[in-house]
């Protein structure tokens, strides 16, 4: 794959990672509960499969560079508290669901969801497999962090049906783990991902993460050595996001100790010369996996989708989220879990959905959020099936993004004919900036005003 340099520095600007279009800042408060209520009694004879998200949010310790919503305690107590209010949402959603639909695809993300103990992991499944229908091929997945992760977490989760995991490795350097308060030798990566080997996941994922502090081109290109001989089925290489003033304990992270521009750009250059030398496919964005997994097998039959899970292979499912600032997802509406644990609790004792806020979305919204499905995922974009299908002229509708996209094309990011628009190798690193052309809200945002992390 051959770009340069001085692209990346080009296209290196602020714009959202689409896992929602539109994205999260534009959510409202003035959809809650009842919106929410009534969108879920609505959808339900539309025959759409279920993909179910389960937050958990506590963690052991607190990983400096950490984005999610987390809780960091020693006392198991607040989780086996948790588990019991989870289970009222849980009852709550599932009165509303049809038994007829089937779930696709379920999901435990945190958080650390391997802090429950092993029992409390079969307790959770078996309390969802109770509620829901899980279809047989159902894809069963599984965030980890291999420290104070054991054999029996491993088997708790194969027994119960998990048969993916995603595997927190980030940086194998330990003056970059040591910065970052995640200090996890090499000997234990290896440990854990043997175990999961041995138990028979199906697929096993590293995460990865660039531009954390005291990270040079040098040791990274150790760290993805080491990884790429492990083997994993997929990768996904996330850039840093340093947010202090969303995210207050980042600033235990030591500014001057941060990659600096060039850097990382470079280290995302050597990844991914890195890891598709190794023979995995760039699907995109932060994505890599093997030529013969259902990621790459989707995206060329042009069934790949992106949802706030990342990638995936399940298009037409509605997302059932449970937990603290989880968030669900229909054709028609998004809706947010309130962030608070203590607000959290409440809502739910009170028997009420705990929504925080959400939107429902206009046909432009759709209009656009298929626009940026289709470069994102299929990497091209039939413009005549788009027009008909939407019944608009797609020149004359997107005649500010055609604009914008003819410097990418100039670039060699995009190719643009008469009847598609096309992403060239090289522009798949620069799908943000392309699906950013497409984006409605975006023009009318405020220059002044930043909300997300930088494209590259």
């Amino acid at each position: 794959m051959e770009f340069s340099t001085e692209l990346l520095h080009k296209y290196c600007k602020a714009g959202p990672r689409y896992t929602s279009y539109p994205t999260a800042p534009y959510f409202h408060e003035s959809f809650g509960p009842a919106q929410w209520e009534e969108e879920l009694r609505a959808t339900q004879d539309k025959g759409r499969d279920i993909s179910l998200y389960t937050h958990i949010p506590f963690c052991d310790t607190l990983c400096y560079y950490c984005g999610c919503n987390m809780i960091a305690t020693k006392d198991y107590s607040k989780a086996t508290a948790y588990l019991e209010v989870l289970f009222r949402e849980i009852d709550r959603i599932a009165a509303l669901t049809s038994p007829e639909r089937k779930v696709r695809q379920l999901h435990w993300g945190g958080g650390t969801p391997t802090y429950l103990h092993p029992d409390d992991i079969r307790r959770l499944y078996d309390y969802l497999a109770s509620r829901f229908t899980i279809a047989p091929d159902a894809e069963i997945s599984c965030e980890m962090d291999p420290r104070e992760l054991t054999i029996e977490h491993i088997r708790a989760l194969r027994q119960s049906g998990f048969n993916r995991v995603s595997l927190g490795v980030q940086d194998l350097d330990d003056k970059v783990q040591h910065a970052v308060n995640r200090v996890q030798p090499e000997a234990l990566i290896r440990e854990v991902y043997d175990w999961i080997r041995d138990e028979g996941f199906q697929s096993v994922n590293f995460d990865l993460m660039v531009g954390l502090p005291h990270q040079t081109p040098e040791t990274f290109e150790r760290t993805l050595d080491k990884v790429i001989a492990m083997a994993p089925d997929r990768f996904a290489v996330f850039n840093y996001a340093h947010v202090p003033w969303m995210k207050k304990h980042q600033k235990l992270i030591v500014e001057e100790t941060l990659p600096h521009l060039e850097q990382r750009l470079a280290l995302q250059k050597l990844t991914l010369e890195k890891l598709t030398a190794a023979g995995y496919v760039y699907i995109g964005m932060d994505h890599f996996a093997r030529p013969d997994d259902e990621l790459v097998k989707a995206q060329r039959a042009k069934t790949l989708y992106r949802n706030f899970q990342g990638y995936t292979t399940h298009k037409n499912c509605d997302i059932l989220a449970f937990g603290v600032s989880a968030i669900s997802q229909t054709d028609d509406v998004y809706a947010q879990n309130v962030k608070v644990l203590s607000e959290y609790r409440e809502m739910v004792e009170a028997d009420n959905l705990p929504i925080e806020r959400g939107l429902r979305i206009s046909r432009e919204d759709k209009l656009r959020r298929e626009a940026i499905t289709q470069i994102m995922c299929d990497l091209e974009l039939d413009k005549a099936a788009f027009g008909e299908q939407w019944g608009v002229d797609f020149d004359s509708h997107f005649a500010d993004a055609l604009e914008d996209l003819k410097e990418m094309h100039a670039d060699g990011l995009v190719v643009l004919e008469p009847a598609t628009i096309r992403v060239t190798e090289a522009g798949r690193v620069f799908l943000r900036n392309i699906a950013m052309a497409f984006d409605g809200y975006l023009r009318q945002q405020a220059a002044d005003k930043p909300r997300y992390s930088r494209t590259i």
